[in-house]
């Protein structure tokens, strides 16, 4: 967010907001500005507004700024959404000029602990019900340069990154336990309970396997982000 240049910005919309962390700070920093907020979890909604966040249930993909919306966030939502590629261009070709757009994705989905989920969820009794889950193959998320092309085509000027964090893990299963609370979110939701406590059974050894926990009881976790704050043209 320091890199997001805008300074007095009318409206603030923030994109799968979740339980409304974020969307807290963004009224701090810009008090005069109006914070808009969407997510398509009604619980999140609900959490956030428990916050004092004015949001509401919706769906990214069918967002449309309105016409003093000057800073646009999406943090760890447009992964899920297979064309946020297209998504983008739309977004900096409907935003004025001078207007910001800040994403961030995490990069993992070619991870051993995705590999690990898409495994036991071709398995059976598991597979049926699974069968859309995101945990899509190939790239998912593309690296910060191809971004930062596409939407210099755009007429926007970008600054992409991407960081590999090493999380310190401790604790019994850490890895499931990180990945429960994010990545295995649609899993869980498309499970029975009974079938869901099936499904981490067999994903414990897989994800032991291959993050092993050191001597010491700290688990090292490595995690892909793709970060872009870009300007439109």
């Amino acid at each position: 967010m320091s890199r997001v240049g805008a300074e007095n910005p009318r409206r603030v919309v923030d994109l799968g907001c979740g339980p409304g962390n974020l969307t807290v700070t963004l009224a701090e920093r810009w008090p005069d500005a109006v914070v808009e907020a969407w997510d398509s979890s009604p619980e999140m909604v609900e959490s956030a507004r428990e916050r004092g966040v004015d949001a509401q249930v919706g769906d990214v993909r069918s967002w449309e700024p309105k016409p003093d919306t000057d800073v646009v966030i999406s943090n760890a939502t447009l992964q899920w959404v297979p064309q946020h590629v297209e998504l983008l261009v739309r977004w900096a070709g409907a935003l004025s000029a001078g207007s910001w757009i800040a994403v961030q994705m995490p990069g993992n989905f070619q991870s051993p602990s995705h590999e690990a989920v898409r495994a036991v969820g071709r398995r059976e009794p598991f597979a049926n019900r699974l069968r859309d889950m995101p945990f899509r193959e190939g790239k998912v998320v593309s690296p910060a340069a191809e971004y930062a092309d596409m939407l210099t085509d755009a007429g926007c000027r970008v600054d992409a990154w991407e960081t590999v964090y090493v999380h310190e893990l401790t604790g019994e299963n850490p890895v499931l336990e990180w990945i429960t609370g994010t990545a295995l979110r649609p899993v869980i939701d498309r499970l029975s309970e009974e079938a869901w406590q099936q499904f981490r059974q067999q994903l414990i050894p897989l994800l032991d396997e291959a993050y092993p926990a050191r001597p010491d009881g700290k688990t090292f976790f490595p995690f892909r982000r793709v970060f872009m704050v870009v300007q439109v043209g």
